[in-house]
């Protein structure tokens, strides 16, 4: 059994910056790749961010890269996500989830364990 339970969103200006945490328990969540997803109203989840284990490789989806910023602390089983340059297409709740087995993926369909979501507004 694994809990994940995200914070750190709410509402920002276009331009903005958040900062995403997701604190793991209940598993070995240093020996897990985890990733990020989101899902805006009306629309599917969809993959942003993805890290491994070791934190050594990270995955970006076209449209956060070079403004998202994804990183982990196994020390304190955290997986961060930093959000910069925000733009109101952002606006979404944001998900984090445990990947089953390497290598990391951008289905959802990979992972097993979810949080149950922050919300992220991003005001125009």
């Amino acid at each position: 059994q694994v809990q994940l339970v995200e914070s750190g969103g709410g509402l920002v200006q276009a331009g903005g910056s958040l900062r995403l945490s997701c604190a793991a328990s209940g598993r070995t969540f240093s020996s897990s790749g985890m990733g990020w997803f989101r899902q805006a109203p009306g629309k599917e989840r969809k993959f942003a961010a993805a890290i491994t284990w070791s934190g050594y490789n990270t995955y970006y989806a076209d449209s956060v890269k070079g403004r998202f910023t994804i990183s982990r602390d196994n020390a304190k089983n955290t997986v961060y996500l930093q959000m910069n340059s925000l733009k109101p297409e952002d606006t979404a709740v944001y998900y984090c989830a445990v990947d089953k087995f390497p290598p990391l993926g951008r289905d959802s369909a990979e992972y097993d364990y979810w949080g149950q979501g922050t919300q992220v507004t991003v005001s125009s």
